[in-house]
């Protein structure tokens, strides 16, 4: 890090109650979401080039900013118009004081944020490479973690009540089991981050009506050959759930939905894969910003030697980032799942989902940290996909 240690910022104040577009559509009528899991801070340093081996370097920028899967998401659906809730669990530490000022100021309700009186918060120590625009983290666990007895059955009921979903990013997998069991008991709809295969993950996964997941994640979970077959694999293991969607970074994402309203006696089956590699060649090379191609609205999608799945295939693209503009890709995914957030709330298609979540995960990666860059509903650069 710099000689000095970085401080704290608030959000602006412009920013932090933006006035209301005429020409935007209006906000969702049922917009609590109520997540569950990971908030902490981060520490970031930006260098010229990743060090070497037992090498001393200067940063070139840094900023103390909080950061957790679960509660980046929460601030983009907050920023986006969405009144978020956070079940998770810090120390009562100069980080953790820091976490509760951030979240309150973005609009996260903290009510249900467990603060120990002893232990540590949970960090992270970011290294932004700004020669090959990668990040390397360094994640400390908080102490104690939770556990299913910090969560009263009072508070549990406080924080579901009216809530339009609930999102989980994989953290806490015994107090979230909880959490899940009793959303789906309300019959509250479930999203979750698979990141990877967690302890604990499958257990939630099994309630899980959306899954939002990084590319390591189908494959690692399914043993499959493909990611496209590996995510037939995941919809056949887990008939609970509507969609999946897994996320490629620079390459876009992929959704395979199967939300139908009728049974279609007659579908045209084709093999995952080549039907992936259909969609891919029909993108657009000079468009910059991001699209969606969709297959046919049903099909039967077929994966060797796993099975046939009905449903829709979609292929969405990123935004073409100028390399100038391009600063830092941290927290980039829990982006794209806060603007998921609220593309259900808003009752959005797909074809209009895919290209507004990765709009708004661009928009991150052009400032350093997770939230820096994270744009507010009234950013112009929405208004195309918000209408």
């Amino acid at each position: 890090m710099s000689s000095s240690s970085p401080s704290y910022q608030l959000p602006s104040p412009e920013g932090a109650s933006p006035s209301p577009s005429p020409s935007l559509p209006p906000l969702p009528e049922k917009r609590i979401v109520l997540g569950c899991g990971g908030a902490g801070m981060d520490f970031l340093a930006a260098v010229a080039a990743f060090p070497k081996p037992d090498e001393k370097i200067r940063c070139t920028n840094s900023k103390f900013q909080g950061g957790g899967n679960a509660a980046n998401a929460l601030t983009c659906a907050a920023r986006l118009g969405l009144s978020p809730r956070l079940i998770s669990k810090i120390a009562d530490d100069t980080q953790g004081r820091a976490v509760l000022e951030e979240l309150k100021a973005e609009g996260v309700d903290t009510s249900y944020i467990l603060v120990s009186k002893g232990g540590n918060s949970p960090f992270t120590y970011v290294i932004v490479d700004t020669q090959t625009k990668t990040r390397t983290c360094i994640f400390s666990p908080g102490n104690p973690p939770m556990v299913p007895d910090d969560l009263s059955l009072a508070s549990l009921s406080s924080a579901l009540d009216e809530a339009r979903f609930v999102y989980f990013d994989g953290r806490f997998p015994e107090a979230a089991l909880i959490v899940a069991q009793e959303a789906t008991r309300r019959k509250i709809p479930i999203l979750i981050d698979a990141e990877r295969p967690r302890e604990g993950l499958d257990d939630i996964l099994c309630l899980a009506d959306y899954i939002v997941c990084t590319a390591k994640f189908p494959q690692a979970w399914t043993k499959a050959p493909s990611i496209p077959s590996a995510l037939v694999s995941i919809l056949l293991r887990l008939p609970n759930v509507k969609f999946v969607i897994v996320t490629l970074g620079v390459d876009g994402c992929i959704m395979l939905d199967r939300r139908v309203e009728a049974e279609v006696p007659e579908l045209d089956e084709i093999e995952v894969d080549g039907m992936v590699e259909l969609l891919k060649q029909k993108i657009d090379g000079e468009n910059t910003i991001p699209t969606c191609l969709p297959s046919k609205s049903m099909m039967r999608l077929r994966a060797d030697g796993i099975g046939r799945v009905n449903g829709k295939l979609l292929v969405g693209t990123a935004e073409k980032i100028p390399a100038s503009e391009l600063v830092d890709t941290t927290g980039a995914g829990d982006a794209f799942i806060g603007a998921i957030l609220y593309a259900i709330c808003a009752d959005m298609p797909p074809e209009k989902m895919l290209p507004f979540a990765a709009q708004v995960a661009a928009a991150g990666c052009r400032a350093l940290g997770a939230r820096s860059g994270l744009p507010w509903r009234t950013d112009p650069r929405l208004g195309p996909f918000l209408c």
